[in-house]
């Protein structure tokens, strides 16, 4: 069996993460995470993400990979000794200073080498273990040929992204953002640089734009496509690799509750019967429901179409995160919902659930927390109990479709 390794953005996520099928779960603290912008953790909340994280019977990981500074040294090593007292399964690192660090102040954690460390060769690998390494995140730009020969070549445990978003630089190592707007990618705080939308300007012609590609606005020359293996995934599985991994920290609850689901079930289904696998419509019609730019297969497998997005670089999705199902009344067939979206009385939703089917219906009456009738939830994380027409699970997504 392989492991599925989600993202925990902040706590709720980590929840949704395990409670739809993630065999672990990965994370970054307030500081050294390559997410300054996100929820992250403080240190009490990684105490209970970890305990609660071990009593599912699951792994969490923390992210530690920015490429420090001088000034980070003194509580990088504070922070890695917590991490090793906290109990957490395993910390990703990027850079060898902090490596080496790690192992001196933490001897007891067992350390990953992150996507952003570069590894493409079998003998980088080999170094890496040497060094102490249990894990190697390979670099997203290896082919299924290479990492199958990566595994031959060794034996220390490989982990690769199947889904997510891709950066256009190599590994995610980019210096654009820190360039245009001294936001430096490598210490958390991307600005997207290479999502925005570039036209031409010859040096003696300012104010002159000319087509970079696709039409006169402008082109997303940078724009990248999210990685989808799925289509692929008896191969990703039978090229040796340990843990396969969703790209997502920054992403919603939403997102984290629908990749995580269908990568459960394909890799279930594998290893029920590896001969017969199969894709399921499903499945892919499910990844189209979150947020998303359209899918590629990267490096992993090469199919000639473009892995750049020219027109736009805003995600899609069919569907609109409308609410949690906190809680189920089975003698009045009543849900109680935490919600994430405004809807009203009447709207087409679905409820998309951890383990039992999605359900559709319409939603025929709303009440408040008093019990007092509504017409619309506009609140947000407003709690309303609303009739349901199947019984339905705790932790199950309320969703209608999108409106954008």
């Amino acid at each position: 069996m392989v492991e599925l390794l989600a993202p925990a953005g902040n706590f709720e996520k980590l929840e949704a993460a395990l409670e739809y099928g993630a065999d672990a779960v990965y994370f970054g603290g307030k500081n050294f995470s390559l997410r300054a912008y996100g929820d992250n953790f403080t240190d009490e909340e990684i105490l209970r993400a970890v305990d609660f994280t071990h009593s599912r019977g699951k792994k969490i990981y923390a992210a530690v990979n920015i490429f420090a500074h001088n000034s980070d040294v003194d509580a990088l090593a504070d922070y890695l000794k917590f991490l090793e007292g906290a109990g957490v399964d395993a910390a990703l690192i990027s850079d060898l200073g902090v490596f080496a660090l790690a192992r001196e102040v933490a001897p007891t954690l067992e350390l990953h080498v992150s996507t952003q460390a570069n590894v493409t060769n079998w003998r980088a690998v080999k170094t890496f273990s040497e060094l102490g390494a249990s894990r190697i995140v390979l670099a997203r730009e290896l082919t299924l040929e290479e990492i199958s020969a990566i595994r031959k070549n060794c034996a220390t445990e490989l982990e690769i992204f199947v889904h997510g978003a891709m950066c256009i630089s190599y590994s995610g190592r980019c210096y654009l953002s820190k360039y245009l707007t001294g936001r430096d990618g490598n210490l958390g705080a991307c600005t997207h640089s290479c999502r925005w939308k570039y036209s031409l300007v010859e040096e003696k012609r300012a104010g002159e734009y000319f087509e970079v590609g696709e039409d006169s606005r402008g082109a997303y020359v940078m724009n990248s496509k999210d990685l989808c293996l799925l289509p692929h995934l008896d191969k990703v599985i039978a090229s040796g690799v340990n843990s396969l991994k969703i790209e997502g920290r920054m992403k919603s609850v939403n997102y984290v509750a629908g990749v995580v689901k269908v990568y459960r079930a394909a890799i279930d289904s594998y290893f029920e019967a590896p001969e017969k696998f199969l894709v399921r419509a499903e499945w892919l019609e499910e990844l189209d429901k979150v947020a998303h730019r359209p899918y590629t297969s990267g490096f992993f497998v090469s199919d000639g179409a473009p892995t750049e997005i020219y027109d736009t670089s805003k995600p899609k999705r069919s569907t609109e995160f409308l609410g949690i199902v906190r809680e189920f009344d089975a003698a009045t067939m009543t849900a109680t919902i935490e919600q994430r979206g405004r809807f009203e009385r009447g709207q087409a939703v679905e409820f998309f659930q951890p383990h039992s089917k999605t359900f559709a219906q319409k939603i025929s009456a709303m009440f408040d927390e008093t019990g007092a009738e509504i017409l619309a939830a506009p609140h947000a994380q407003q709690i309303v109990k609303v009739p349901v027409e199947q019984p339905v699970e705790i932790w199950a997504l309320m969703r209608g479709d999108a409106t954008s």
